[in-house]
């Protein structure tokens, strides 16, 4: 009985450091995602997404594919004046399979704190980023103020999309 309990011990902390080592892999793969941004270099940048990746911008009508967000990013990238943000917070979760990761991420910007959050999936052996969303944060008490900022804005986008929709 004790040798088993040792074993269940054994395999409990191994599965625990192993999913320990795959957050720090994340983590590292996100870091180098951004500095590549910071770096202007294109390649490893887009080299760290999945070829069916989805990037969601900050603006409403920012939700590209891969191959529409290397055409937006490329003139930026080509300047050598990319984006620079970095973590100050990240919180990142791995299914039971080990397939799959989640995380949220606070991002130091230029414009002030955002929010990332992302899927990433398993392809090969290695971690590809899938799914980003970037999102500005707006403190509670000034909600009034950023929806009348944008408001007339998103009215027309709206009115866009619905019209879409009943055709």
């Amino acid at each position: 009985m004790n040798r088993l309990l040792t074993l269940a011990f054994i395999l409990f902390f191994t599965s625990l450091q192993a999913q320990e080592d795959q957050k720090k892999a994340i983590e590292n793969i996100l870091d180098s995602w951004h500095k590549a941004a910071a770096n202007a270099d294109f390649n490893a940048y887009f080299e760290l997404m999945s070829e069916g990746s989805v990037f969601v911008g900050t603006d409403a009508a920012e939700h590209w594919n891969k191959q529409e967000f290397m055409s937006f990013s490329k003139p930026y990238f080509d300047q050598g004046k990319a984006w620079d943000f970095k973590a100050v917070e990240r919180y990142v979760f791995i299914d039971k399979t080990g397939e799959i990761a989640w995380f949220d991420e606070l991002l130091d910007t230029w414009m002030q704190l955002c929010r990332g959050s992302g899927v990433l999936v398993r392809e090969g052996g290695e971690w590809k980023i899938a799914h980003y969303v970037l999102s500005m944060t707006v403190p509670n008490e000034n909600v009034e103020g950023a929806v009348a900022l944008k408001k007339e804005r998103d009215s027309v986008l709206l009115k866009s999309l619905l019209s879409k929709q009943t055709h």
